[in-house]
């Protein structure tokens, strides 16, 4: 039970760095020695110390001899900073306990066997689980080279997002608003189409939770019909897909600070797997979308979404407004898009759900 209590505390100490530290992963490390911890750290941002690092500096000459929980393998290639294991060995560590193999390929498992080599007593996966859904869009990215794509929807208790006019400022109370920063302030990117940029005209940033950085703003813009004026361009950095080039309409955007990604498909969209593999190419761990019933259903039917995250609000909106995704007419029951909820929790009012597809 030791191990598992001391690794609950690396993860603690982890989930410091859910906001900071894209594209690096979320880890923390805890140095004990004799049943006593003497050295703590985590990472909080990219090009700054890793946390075994941090732990090994609070610990001093009382590492020697002790026992590193770390949340992720210790990283064994030379990045910004130098390899976590070779730290470890240097300062004497003489048992290393790592909740979850780093699926990076230039450390995955090379970092615990440089260890061993080293006769440092090793043991992995003590709270795994906790360790991957942490860091599950670095997993993501380093597994399948995409992010880990979470939709956000806000509905009325009959699954109704907009009414047929377009109003849905607001369905949900402002307590679950406010949640829904918490999960925007995590995401390395936020990604709507142009629908609800004329609609809303949003902003799409963090700004109910303290935060030192904004999550990259993304657009599904087919046609580039994005207005110059629009908020979401505002401080620039934006990304633009669209489905064919404009001049005129490139060169306005451009000079709000956007770029323009040329992306389409057969169909004169832009590719919805293609843009999701180049927002890997870009280091983007997890996407958070937040837009309308009809991107929504383009991204599930596309197999892009791994998540949803929806607020349900204890109100009735009716059939005729609009619904959480505009998928295709089912003739069976067997061909529903089937879920697994993962989590259910109260936000005032309103309920939250989080659900996986099975």
């Amino acid at each position: 039970m030791s191990d598992e209590k001391f690794m609950s505390r690396a993860l603690e100490l982890a989930a410091h760095g859910l906001y900071t530290t894209t594209p690096n992963p979320r880890v923390g490390c805890v140095l004990v020695r004799d049943g006593v911890i003497v050295g703590e750290g985590w990472h909080a941002r990219a090009g700054e110390s890793h946390a075994e690092v941090n732990a090994l500096k609070e610990a001093g000459e009382r590492a020697r001899g002790a026992t590193a929980y770390v949340t992720l393998e210790p990283c064994h290639h030379q990045g910004r900073t130098p390899p976590c294991d070779l730290a470890l060995i240097a300062a004497g560590v003489t048992r290393v306990v790592a909740a979850m193999q780093d699926p990076d390929p230039r450390t995955s498992g090379a970092g615990m066997a440089r260890l061993r080599a080293a006769n440092i007593d090793t043991l992995g996966g003590v709270c795994e689980n906790a360790a991957r859904e942490l860091n599950i869009g670095f997993v993501s990215r380093a597994t399948r080279g995409r992010p880990w794509l979470r939709m956000k929807i806000a509905a009325s208790i009959d699954g109704r997002t907009a009414l047929s006019n377009g109003a849905s400022q607001w369905i949900t109370g402002a307590a679950a608003r406010r949640d829904g920063h918490h999960w925007r302030a995590r995401a390395c990117a936020v990604l709507t189409g142009i629908g609800t940029v004329k609609d809303d005209d949003p902003q799409l940033n963090v700004r109910d939770v303290a935060t030192t950085r904004q999550p990259l703003r993304v657009v599904i813009d087919s046609r580039l019909e994005t207005p110059p004026a629009a908020k979401i361009l505002a401080g620039g950095g934006a990304l633009i897909f669209c489905a064919r080039d404009d001049a005129a309409k490139s060169k306005a955007l451009r000079e709000r600070g956007a770029e323009i990604i040329v992306l389409p498909n057969a169909a004169g969209k832009v590719e919805l797997p293609a843009l999701l593999q180049e927002l890997g190419r870009r280091s983007i761990n997890e996407l958070h979308v937040e837009a309308g019933h009809k991107l929504n259903g383009s991204l599930i039917r596309e197999g892009c979404v791994d998540e949803l995250l929806v607020y349900l609000a204890p109100c009735l909106l009716g059939d005729r407004a609009q619904g959480m995704a505009d998928l295709p007419e089912l003739t069976t029951l067997e061909a529903a898009h089937r879920l697994v909820i993962n989590e259910t929790r109260e936000i005032e009012d309103d309920l939250r759900i989080l659900a996986r597809f099975a």
